[in-house]
């Protein structure tokens, strides 16, 4: 049976191209316009561009916060993706928002020694302890990326990249996994990505 996805929907989000990827690899998605609808999810995914405190304020506004977070007390796997990545966070130097804090550290800008927003492909270097949903990935594959503000590297990075600084472009925790970069513009790199995750939630 295939995995059902909600995908949040909050105004923020790249939510064409996301669900059109998961829907590729297999996955069975629902597109949340409410937080009701997020129930039975086999797993969540926050898609987010723009700006940091637009992003997690739309999020809050749309009452997704505290499903979000019951989803992560239950074991629900919880996936963010570009700036739905960056939200997890306690906090961004992009805005004076508090992120989520569902992870710990804080977003920084990236150096002003390269051109940023950082745009286009970049290789990512898996980290020592390689994540169910990273399988089969070899490291310093290319994903595409478009953000100007990225975590560093921590206890919970499982995948780091380089622009201008090393900085988080994978991390995980329990059954939270987000990425920096944008799987459903990464090729076929990102949609294994996503038909790991597919399988994984679906066992």
């Amino acid at each position: 049976m295939a995995a059902t996805i909600g995908v949040c929907d909050y105004g923020s989000g790249n939510l064409h191209s996301v669900t059109r990827a998961l829907e590729r690899v297999g996955a069975s998605v629902r597109v949340a316009e409410e937080p009701a609808a997020l129930a039975g999810a086999d797993a969540i995914v926050i898609p987010g561009v723009g700006h940091f405190g637009q992003c997690v304020r739309a999020l809050r506004a749309a009452g997704f916060e505290a499903p979000l977070r019951a989803a992560v007390d239950a074991g629900t796997p919880v996936i963010g993706v570009c700036v739905g990545m960056q939200i997890l966070f306690e906090g961004s130097d992009e805005d004076e928002e508090p992120g989520l804090g569902i992870l710990p550290g804080r977003v920084r800008r990236l150096p002003p020694s390269v051109r940023v927003p950082h745009m286009g492909w970049n290789t990512v270097a898996w980290a020592g302890r390689r994540h169910a949903f990273a399988a089969g990935i070899p490291d310093d594959t290319f994903f595409y990326f478009v953000h100007s503000f990225a975590p560093d590297l921590g206890p919970d990075t499982v995948g780091a990249a380089e622009h201008g600084r090393a900085f988080s472009a994978v991390v995980a925790r329990d059954h939270v996994f987000a990425t920096q970069f944008h799987p459903e513009k990464s090729g076929e790199a990102g949609l294994e990505l996503y038909a790991n995750i597919v399988r994984e939630v679906a066992a």
